[in-house]
């Protein structure tokens, strides 16, 4: 059993920037809008499938300076104004003009908008660290990663947070987000659940110190921290996991995961938080839809504007030690959950093949991520 530590304990500097951050995603997912600066520029924010006229009359007004949209280079990419990143490609800007509209930009963010976006003539450049940080900001708030930035003077920012209580961040506490929250994972709650698979099983509920979404370890039988366990790493999957779809290979990979570790003894199945691939539900519906429209797996991801894969794993990682494993034998037939958990000081002593047959809809996409994202057939 853990010790779960007194929410009266003093909050830390790493635990009050998770706690803003946290804030400017709730602000953001509601239309809100948010300051991030970066060094002595400071810009305001807002994403992009949120604007309103209103909202774009407003950013005009506020800061007097122009305004521009903020893409991740694979979705300028496909828009045709950058060249396709050849790894993580971060973000570029596009100057707007003042006949840039609300319905415009927002079909400029979502392929599946069903209109002709048309992009700005205005340049493209190289995003700053804080819009940077303001696309890293809609992702986590799991919306279209695209934002509409407007510059503001210090003067304003200040008018901004103390007349209209907007949340401003630096955009190191944002770029830095993820790792911190991995880190400050803590169990918060353990429960013996029997399973149909595997009746001696106990889950606990691992919580990030802003409050977070949680992460589950699911323990079953006894596993021997002085052993290599045998793990699987799961990312959520509500239509695979819940529904039954058979778009995926998850409700499979998931219960077979549950028997095979009961088969073996023991071992540990980690639920982690990272629904599509790390991109969330609803975008993960869009790339579906997308798909339907003729796209692989990994294109409509692209198409979206994210990287093919967007999920950490510093998580898994963090919660595996906490629980006193540091040797595993990996269930996977992704290379890049093994050499993952290896970069976080996990190691992988061997790799356990996880397959399971095609059901006559996921044909395609369990052949793409085995040709274009190296999966082991």
């Amino acid at each position: 059993m853990f010790n779960v530590e007194p929410a009266t304990l003093p909050v830390t500097p790493d635990q009050r920037a998770l706690r803003q951050v946290d804030r400017a995603i709730t602000d953001l997912r509601r239309g809100s809008l948010v300051l991030l600066r970066d060094g002595k520029a400071t810009l305001l924010v807002q994403a992009a499938e949120a604007i309103a006229p209103e909202s774009l009359d407003r950013l005009r007004t506020l800061s007097g300076q122009g305004l521009s949209l903020v893409l991740t280079r694979r979705r300028a990419a496909a828009l045709g104004l950058a060249e396709p990143p050849s790894g993580k490609g971060g973000a570029v800007l596009l100057r707007l003009g003042a006949d840039a509209t609300a319905p415009a930009l927002r079909d400029l963010a979502d392929p599946g908008a069903g209109a002709s976006a048309r992009a700005p003539a205005g340049p493209v450049t190289t995003a700053s660290d804080a819009a940077n940080a303001a696309v890293e900001l809609v992702k986590l708030a799991r919306l279209l990663p695209a934002v509409v930035v407007a510059p503001v003077s210090a003067r304003t920012s200040a008018q901004l947070t103390e007349r209209d209580g907007l949340m401003l961040l630096e955009a190191a506490q944002v770029l830095a987000y993820q790792v911190v929250a991995a880190h400050s994972l803590r169990p918060v709650s353990e429960a013996r659940v029997p399973l149909a698979d595997a009746e001696n099983t106990r889950i606990i509920a691992f919580r990030p110190c802003d409050g977070g979404i949680e992460h589950l370890a699911i323990l079953i039988g006894e596993p021997d921290p002085a052993a290599p366990v045998l793990v699987r790493l799961h990312s959520e999957c509500f239509t695979g996991d819940l529904l039954g779809s058979l778009r995926c290979d998850c409700g499979d990979q998931l219960r077979g995961a549950i028997a095979e570790i009961a088969r073996t003894g023991s071992g540990v199945l980690l639920y982690l938080a990272q629904e599509g691939r790390g991109i969330g539900l609803v975008n993960k519906l869009r790339a579906y839809q997308l798909q339907d429209a003729g796209l692989d797996t990994v294109d409509a991801n692209e198409q979206l504007g994210f990287d093919a894969d967007e999920r950490v794993y510093l998580p898994a990682a963090e919660m595996l030690r906490q629980l006193g494993f540091t040797s595993v034998r990996l269930l996977t037939n992704n290379p890049e959950k093994v050499a993952a958990l290896n970069r976080c000081g996990i190691a992988v002593v061997e790799r356990v093949p996880h397959v399971f047959p095609a059901n006559g809809h996921n044909e395609r996409y369990l052949r793409t991520k085995a040709t274009r994202s190296g999966h082991w057939l």
